[in-house]
Order: C-alpha cells, then structure tokens, then sequence
C-alpha cells in the first residue's frame, strides 16, 4: 500500500519505491478494436510514434505505465514490452477481465474463473516481456461482490507464486474499492476522476484503506485538452463517437454541451499559474488527495511532455481549488 507522500509530486508505492505522481495511460496506442462494429479504441496509431513517446515519457522521469489485456486486443501490451521490456526501474501495471480476439480485433466477452485469470496473466506476461506483473487490476467494474471472493483469491495466489507484486479493483463503485481492502497485496483502485467529477465517496474509502487512486479519465477523455470546439468530431474508429452508456463526455461524436460549459466556468482557474489547461486538470487531481494518481492517456511525444509538464508546476493551490469547487457546485 502507499506509505506516504515524500512530495506534493511524488509517491511512495507498495514496494517501497519512489515515483514522480503521475503515470501514463496506454488504452489509445493500442490501436483500434470492436464490439461488432462499435469502435472501442481512439482511431488508427504509429507504433513508432508510441514507442517513442514512451522512451520520451521515461526520460523525463515517468516511471508508471498502464495499459490492459484488451486494450487494441492485445496490442497495447505488445507496444509497452517492446519499449519497456523487462526493465526493472518501470513499474507497468495490466489488467484482465474483457477477452479479445488479436486476429479479428473483436472483443470475445467478460470472464473471471482461475483458469481465465491465468491464462491471461501468462499472455500479459508474454506480450509485455516482463518476468512478473508489477500490478494486475481486476477490469470489471460491477462485477457482483459476492462473486469476487474467488477472483481475489486467485491474484493472492498468483502474488505468492511470483507471477505478480501487487493487484487491484478497476472500479467506479466504492463498496467494491473497499471489499478486498484488507487482502495483502490489494494496493489500488483505478476508477474514473477529474475536474467534473470529484467521487468524494470513491477518495473517502481510498484515504481511509489506505490505498493508492489511480485515475482514469484525468482530463474526461480529451474535453479537459481543450482540444474540442462544438463542431470537431472525432474519427470514425474512435471510441468517442460510440452510443455508448458510460459515454457521457461526448454525444455523437462531438462534446457534450452540458460539459462545454462547465470547461468554460473554471478555464480561467485550471490555467493558473502559467500551466496549459490539460496542465491545470492534472494538477487538480494532485491537490485533490495526496493518494491520487493522474494516467492521462498519449499518442503522441507532444503529449507526452506536455502531460509531464504539470509535476513541474505541482498541485493547484487551496485558494484555485475552493474557486473551483465554486464554479461547479461541488459539495
């Protein structure tokens, strides 16, 4: 579990090491996949270009990367181990949960029963050249609790085999954060968090348990770039523009107008003290709680260096961040 904070902008992690508090996100470079024909990756990538911005996002001190077992079927993986390999100063952390088949780039289904589980730890280990996986996470989110018993019981087993140093819950829902809490070696929960959504339940159970927040969806899947204007749309293969439940940022492709405006409320605050506005979300998440954990997602070396930009500028203040709380109503 997290031991404590050294710095505003550093981590200290179950091993005992000390990171920068920020890692990278790998579900875009892994390239497009479906469900049927519903696209669930962000568009075509240059795995070169990937390769790249990961070797860029270590040498400026990027020590945590994230990606899954599904993420491009399979491809997000191969793309980390080919640039990371078994390097032992790189934490990667993978998940399991959502079968893919590499071929046809379809997604297969949802499954948990031991003989999955180690079936795609043993292909994440492959694809990714490690020896062992840093962090496994549990990729279901509403998986049923009462069934959850014996998938934790099979990572305690993969943990005292060797296969794996530390796993989680990818989950958005607090009582399934705190249901495996006390297991040794449940370390972390990996659950959507940004600007506009501030889940004060979801960092309750985390502080309290003491766990490490990893936080997906830092910048609400692009909008917090400020990339996005009411008439950009996003590609065809991107999963942005899927009719999808959870899809909630971007209708029909385009930025949703209830979120538009909300940007437009704390702009001016986000981009305080010189930071970009993708600078200004992540350092929100920093002065959030000192357990939080921003993955912001890249394609590209642009990306990369300007999402590592906000650890120089560090946490937003207690006065930006009241105002904030302010203009959008959180409690």
């Amino acid at each position: 579990m997290l031991t404590k904070t050294a710095s505003p902008t550093t981590i200290t992690l179950w091993n005992g090491r000390e990171i920068p508090r920020l890692g990278m996100g790998c579900w875009a470079i892994g390239g497009p996949f479906y469900a049927g024909d519903t696209p669930l990756g962000w568009g075509e990538v240059d795995d070169n270009e990937s390769v790249e911005a990961i070797n860029r996002a270590i040498a400026l001190g990027i020590r945590f990367f994230d990606t899954a077992s599904n993420y491009g079927a399979g491809h997000s993986e191969e793309v980390l181990g080919r640039a990371v390999g078994n390097r032992d100063d790189i934490i990667v952390a993978t998940k399991f949960g959502f079968a893919t088949d590499p071929e046809t780039k379809q997604a297969i289904g949802a499954f948990a029963d031991e003989a999955f589980i180690r079936r795609s730890v043993e292909t994440s280990l492959r694809r990714l050249k490690r020896d062992r996986l840093d962090l496994l996470q549990f990729h279901i989110n509403d998986f049923p609790l009462e069934e959850s018993v014996a998938v934790f019981d099979t990572l305690e087993a993969l943990r005292t085999e060797g296969k794996i140093d530390a796993f989680g819950w990818s989950t958005d829902y607090p009582d399934r954060a705190a249901r495996h809490a006390g297991r040794a070696g449940f370390v972390s929960v990996q659950h959507t968090m940004n600007v506009f959504d501030p889940v004060p339940e979801m960092i309750s159970v985390i502080e309290g348990k003491g766990l490490i927040s990893i936080n997906r969806g830092p910048l609400a899947m692009g909008l917090l770039t400020g990339k996005f204007t009411a008439d950009k749309a996003v590609g065809a293969k991107d999963v942005r523009g899927a009719a999808l439940p959870w899809m909630v940022y971007f209708k029909d492709g385009r930025m949703a107008p209830e979120f538009a405006a909300r940007l437009d409320a704390v702009r001016d605050l986000l981009t305080s003290g010189g930071r970009t506005l993708t600078q200004g979300a992540l350092a929100w998440l920093l002065a959030r709680s000192p357990r939080t954990f921003p993955i912001p997602g890249f394609r590209t070396v642009a990306q990369v260096e300007e999402n590592a930009g906000a650890l120089e500028k560090g946490p937003l203040s207690a006065e930006i961040m009241a105002a904030i709380d302010a203009a959008l109503g959180h409690g």
